[in-house]
């Protein structure tokens, strides 16, 4: 068995992997400390508008931005806690740790913003409670979009251009990226915008009809929002977190480069894990050349290496296990289908 050991990590990777190391996390970082400012000031402007016209649609949104500030604040401990070093307690890294952060924040957004939400939707509704002075809600919520698009752009630039890196679509690009902060991000930013505009539509509408039936179905909808987008942020980390293949394009080019070396006959069993936002692990039974000597195994088991890291510099450890198998009988076609 050979043991790979951890290796620097460029900026930019080819073919097909997302971008890593000191630059990348320095722009996640930032992304998730301007969300928190924004979502900070937000709540508190929410809140006080909120308390002020008694509307159900504009507590809801205050619970919204302080559901997305506690959120960023366990999104940056994630973003230090997964970065910290391997060592003998943890001889693989702490990569997993920033899933586990991840997963605790969609669920704050989960208990915190949706259950509030819906519950205060459902009694406004019930009890017919009068919103009062509309203009201060109004203010808020113009301000409060103007400030959430900022931070929506910086997060869309971000997965914009670290889809261009990974040549693939931003839409794919958000499905498949192990970086889950800069996903919760996107993802927060979009549904605060949109439950600004449902708070808005709410608030008009009860203004207009004199019914809090509307402001209310929009507390509800704003909820309901929340629960769509905590659902899906705690599925990636869940899978992330029981150890999620790397996609399988990559799985079949890991696999092909295993292939391509002179002795190898073929590559029976081939296994990866993501074991944190950049680093990935390789495990495979490889079929040697009968006829090879040991050094020969050895000297293909390095070139192995070299030529893995070369193409996928997240690949931090890739362990091989010499074993019997068909010549040409490959394990491809592995990996996230997706």
């Amino acid at each position: 068995m050979t043991g790979v050991t951890v290796a620097p990590e460029p900026e930019i990777t080819p073919a097909g992997l997302p971008e890593t190391g000191p630059r990348a996390e320095t722009e996640s970082v930032g992304t998730v400390l301007l969300a928190l400012l924004a979502n900070l000031v937000i709540a508190v402007a929410k809140l006080v508008a909120g308390l002020v016209s008694g509307s159900a649609a504009m507590l809801s949104e205050a619970a919204h931005s302080v559901a997305d500030t506690v959120t960023e604040v366990f999104l940056y401990v994630a973003l230090r806690r997964g970065g910290k070093p391997a060592d003998e307690e943890h001889p693989f890294g702490y990569g997993k740790e920033s899933y586990v952060w991840a997963f605790i924040a969609a669920l704050f957004t989960f208990v915190g913003g949706a259950g509030f939400s819906i519950y205060h939707g459902v009694t406004t509704i019930i009890s017919g409670q009068e919103a009062g002075e509309y203009l201060a809600s109004y203010i808020v919520l113009a301000v409060s979009f103007v400030a959430e698009g900022a931070s929506f752009l910086k997060a869309r630039r971000q997965v914009r251009d670290q889809s261009r890196r990974w040549n693939v679509t931003p839409q794919r690009f958000l499905r498949l990226t192990p970086d889950t902060t800069v996903k919760a991000v996107f993802f927060e930013d979009s549904a605060a915008l949109i439950g600004l505009l449902l708070a808005a539509a709410g608030l008009g509408l009860a203004q207009l009809t004199g019914q809090e039936l509307w402001d209310g179905l929009a507390s509800i909808l704003i909820g309901c929002l929340l629960l769509v987008v905590a659902s899906v942020l705690a599925r990636s980390n869940v899978s992330l977190l029981v150890g999620r293949a790397v996609p399988r394009r990559i799985h079949n080019q890991i696999a092909a480069d295993l292939r391509a070396i002179p002795v190898v006959t073929a590559v029976p069993t081939l296994l990866t894990m993501q074991i944190g936002p950049g680093d990935i692990l390789v495990a495979a039974k490889v079929d040697f050349d009968d006829d090879v000597p040991g050094s020969a195994i050895e000297a293909a088991s390095d070139e192995a290496e070299r030529r893995l890291r070369e193409r996928f510099p997240e690949i931090r450890y890739v362990f091989l296990d010499p074993t019997r198998g068909v010549p040409g009988r490959d394990h491809i076609d592995g990996g996230l289908d997706r």
